[in-house]
């Protein structure tokens, strides 16, 4: 069996998109019912010296249900991100070392513009199953620019420590899990 669908599946957070654009980078949810955790891996093009904000969401239900930032601000059970890593350079080449992003217990992850704004960028934010609070059930990813320069951007959700591990045209809905795929 090959790595997808054993090891992990992928979902999309936000398909490329100018992330200045309002509304435009709110991350589609996705459910860790089945998995141990995701990794968030956001890709950007050079921008402005413009600070780009990711902040990690968590919720009670695949629609409506309640959303909150996942960090123990905003719920005492939750945890929140501690350390994300970036490659960074003027043009990515695969040449690039991680850099670890180390900060307190918080859902946002800030990437400074003054110091990653003329580079293209790769950025990875791990969240485990565990630091979801009481009740929360699915994570999504949102993005903003700090003052609404252009930056285009994607991101792909990947999902590991899948809890029933089946060949990639039989995974389950990365949504609502034991709904039809549509």
């Amino acid at each position: 069996m090959r790595a997808l669908g054993r090891l992990f599946d992928i979902g999309c957070g936000w398909a490329p998109v100018d992330l200045d654009t309002a509304n435009a980078a709110t991350g589609k949810r996705l459910s860790l019912a089945n998995a141990s955790g995701v990794t968030f891996v956001v890709n950007t093009a050079v921008g402005a010296a413009d600070d780009l904000v990711l902040d990690v969401q968590q919720h009670t239900a695949y629609t409506g249900g309640t959303t909150a930032d996942l960090d123990t601000a905003a719920t005492a059970t939750a945890t929140g991100v501690l350390t994300s890593y970036i490659k960074a350079e003027t043009a990515l080449d695969n040449d690039e070392a991680w850099v670890a992003i180390t900060q307190t217990d918080a859902s946002e992850v800030t990437i400074v513009g003054a110091t990653y704004g003329a580079q293209q960028k790769i950025i990875v934010i791990e969240v485990d199953a565990a630091q979801l609070a009481d009740g929360y059930t699915h994570v999504s990813l949102n993005a903003a620019v700090t003052t609404g320069a252009a930056l285009l951007g994607s991101c792909l959700y990947i999902v590991h420590g899948l809890s029933y591990p089946k060949k990639p045209t039989n995974l389950p809905n990365l949504l609502n899990p034991g709904a039809v795929n549509v």
